[in-house]
């Protein structure tokens, strides 16, 4: 069907009135993330008062307080923020461009093959650190084009794309428990720690490699999706004759949204759920039901730095891996969707 001047009209006006709700949400998500690194930079074991913050921050004032600030909370804020920003982008991208609320990499096997990747080289070749990453971002990009091609059948299904993560996810789920079981049990411990997700050794040495793959990630993902995702929500078929090379889209899309929760990953092993809840806690807030990447990257970087701040404080210990609370808080939230999908009857889509 044509598009009329009053179709036009019509989208103006629904644009227009999304606006400034969109403008509110991202305002009250930046000054949450405010009030958060706040509480991230003062509290914890050795408090340093709110005050004395910012000359902690220039080095100024006392010495116990700047070094606790920059070398010990600072690195771990920023490895919080730039990988909730990225699990959460993640995830928009794939639910969108699959048009899926469950299609998240912790669901769907990204996350699963870099945790693969990253027991491995714990377990069989015993190397630690940044080799550790390394084999993270190899194993998430590897699982990802492994799903890629099961999936294709003349062209990729997003309903045929989660089921095949799904039992890719199950099958590196077997593999990284047979490696654990049959691992020293030093070795066992350490993978295992890393598999909960934890920023409790988040360092600059962790920071810098993710602050840095980020800086060219986050702009390529935007400008792919929204080249992309406005196109294919019309369908494949008008989606090329407006010029859209679909597959090849949609393969470039994957790989960045890969990329993205790849090295979110190696930063912090594989923190379940923000990935998960971003996307459809963004497109709730915002009041739009396409992708807002913005306050999806927003949304994933306030659940990460929320449940570490809160794995910190927790009663009970000296602290609890933040992989812990963010299970604890998504997997009712994932019931709730599987339940609500179900009553709507539409394969897991949400009206």
């Amino acid at each position: 069907m044509p598009v009329t001047p009053d179709t036009l009209r019509a989208l103006r006006r629904v644009r227009r009135g999304t606006l400034p709700r969109l403008l509110a949400v991202t305002g009250t998500l930046t000054a949450l993330l405010l009030v958060l690194t706040c509480l991230a930079l003062s509290t914890g074991d050795f408090t340093v008062p709110l005050a004395q913050v910012p000359r902690a921050l220039a080095g100024q004032g006392d010495a116990a307080s700047a070094f606790i600030v920059q070398h010990v909370r600072l690195p771990r804020l920023a490895t919080a923020l730039a990988a909730g920003a990225a699990f959460g982008m993640s995830g928009a991208v794939f639910q969108s461009l699959v048009r899926n609320p469950l299609a998240s990499p912790d669901v769907i096997g990204i996350t699963s093959g870099a945790s693969t990747g990253a027991v491995l080289a714990i377990v069989v070749f015993h190397v630690g650190g940044a080799s550790v990453s390394l084999a993270a971002v190899v194993g998430a990009v590897l699982t990802a084009v492994v799903m890629y091609a099961l999936s294709w059948r003349r062209g990729v299904s997003g309903y045929r794309l989660v089921l095949v993560g799904i039992g890719i996810s199950a099958v590196l789920g077997s593999v990284i428990s047979y490696l654990t079981t049959r691992a020293e049990i030093h070795t066992a411990q350490e993978a295992m720690l890393w598999l909960t997700g934890s920023l409790g050794g988040a360092d600059w040495d962790t920071a810098r490699p993710l602050l840095l793959c980020l800086i060219p990630l986050l702009p390529l993902t935007v400008a792919l999706a929204a080249r992309v995702l406005p196109a294919l929500a019309l369908g494949d078929d008008t989606a090329a004759g407006l010029g859209l090379r679909v597959e090849a889209g949609r393969l470039w899309l994957v790989l960045a949204a890969v990329g993205l929760a790849a090295v979110a990953t190696a930063a912090t092993g594989p923190v379940t759920f923000v990935a998960f809840l971003a996307g459809p806690l963004a497109r709730r807030l915002s009041g739009r039901g396409g992708p807002v990447l913005g306050t999806a990257a927003l949304c994933g970087a306030s659940l990460l730095l929320g449940c570490d701040l809160l794995a910190q404080h927790l009663p009970g210990g000296s602290g609890y891996p933040v992989g812990v609370v963010t299970g604890a808080v998504g997997a009712p939230c994932l019931l709730w969707l599987l339940a609500r999908a179900g009553r709507v009857g539409h394969g897991g889509r949400t009206r």
